[in-house]
């Protein structure tokens, strides 16, 4: 299982909140630098309130063995084969180390924030991926531009705009899913699904790794050529004490997530559909300090990893390292105390586990 961290290093875990010092744009560099120093296989950025790309070229810049990769940038509201230059670049100046992982954002940001028309996601994101892999064909191998789909037709490539050939031109493509027919669709295609935070080992099991196989399937693929990354949702601090102030933020995290419709089916998996709706409601009307009430214990720490230091390690391997083949997190490194017991973590999750089961692969 490769650890991969999401900068900007400073969260307090992935997803619980922003950091109260956000690491600025001039100093991600040393970021990714102190990343690759603490034994991180990657270093991501999500595309947030910064250009992914950018910060990606400087990390690049400043490494030279991490991986580096977007965790995700938005692909619909950039054409593909505006995507398939950044990657491109990104590529040539790494070394062959980056990761290219795009989401497709929700109807509602794709209208009315990127000013667009929606269309189903799962086809426009495989019409998205086929048209990007045949841009980089045209420049690797210099074959005719002639991609011609429902969503793109593709055809001018003049020699004033062909980058040409790079060292490594394949470029492992991971989409972020969580319903099953975009999971499918990354099963068939891309080279790797990234899933959400809310989705549980047991949803892993049901509705993850069977809908991979289903989408391998179409295209007669090997399941275990596409790999499986998970940004769980973690809770952790040194000592008890200090956990269960952690423990607080990550309940009223779990309760965002179980009033928003899209994590549904996660909740109705295990049987707390019914407070799921509940949660809803309260949201409505804008009760957000009633949900967190919502989160009973059992709830809590079946959606959530929460334990200390010494113990994380052991916890999130058990849980994911037979289901999945990259696992990210962000942790805030202050101190040197801070970086040794980092490194403590990083040595635990890379040799305390078990590898990812045949069994899962074919579900």
């Amino acid at each position: 299982m490769l650890i991969e961290t999401l900068l900007p290093l400073g969260k307090l875990d992935p997803g619980l909140r922003e950091p109260e010092t956000p690491l600025w744009i001039g100093d991600f560099a040393d970021g990714a630098a102190q990343a690759e120093e603490l034994g991180f296989d990657a270093v991501l950025v999500e595309e947030t309130k910064d250009d992914p790309y950018q910060l990606l070229a400087l990390g690049a810049a400043a490494t030279s063995t991490i991986g580096i990769g977007t965790s995700v940038a938005m692909a619909f509201p950039r054409s593909p084969t505006i995507t398939a230059m950044s990657a491109w670049s990104l590529q040539k100046l790494s070394g062959g180390r980056f990761i290219l992982g795009l989401g497709s954002q929700v109807r509602g940001h794709v209208r009315r924030r990127f000013g667009m028309e929606w269309h189903a996601p799962a086809p426009w994101m495989r019409d998205y991926i086929q048209a990007m892999r045949a841009v980089w064909d045209c420049w690797q191998n210099g074959t005719d531009l002639a991609f011609e789909s429902e969503h793109y037709n593709l055809n001018l490539m003049v020699p004033l705009f062909n980058p040409g050939p790079i060292e490594h031109p394949t470029i492992p493509i991971h989409v972020a899913a969580i319903g099953p027919n975009m999971v499918a669709m990354a099963g068939e295609v891309a080279d790797g699904v990234r899933l959400h935070p809310v989705c549980t080992p047991a949803f892993i099991d049901a509705e993850v790794h069977p809908h991979i196989a289903r989408g391998a399937a179409r295209s007669g693929r090997d399941v275990a050529e596409v790999e499986v990354c998970m940004k769980p949702l973690i809770g952790t601090a040194p000592d008890e004490a200090r956990l269960e102030s952690v423990a607080r933020t990550v309940r009223a995290r779990v309760a965002f997530y179980l009033s928003t419709p899209s994590y549904r089916r996660t909740f109705e998996l295990h049987g707390w559909g019914d407070i799921a709706e509940q949660a809803a409601a309260l949201s409505k009307q804008q009760r957000w300090e009633e949900l967190p009430g919502l989160v009973h214990d059992e709830m809590l720490h079946t959606v959530a990893t929460v334990a200390t230091h010494d113990q994380i390690a052991t916890a999130l391997n058990d849980r994911y390292s037979a289901r999945v083949d990259r696992i990210e997190f962000s942790i805030p490194v202050r101190t040197a105390e801070d970086a040794d017991a980092w490194r403590g973590i990083l040595t635990d999750l890379h040799t305390d586990r078990a590898p990812r089961s045949p069994s899962q692969e074919t579900a």
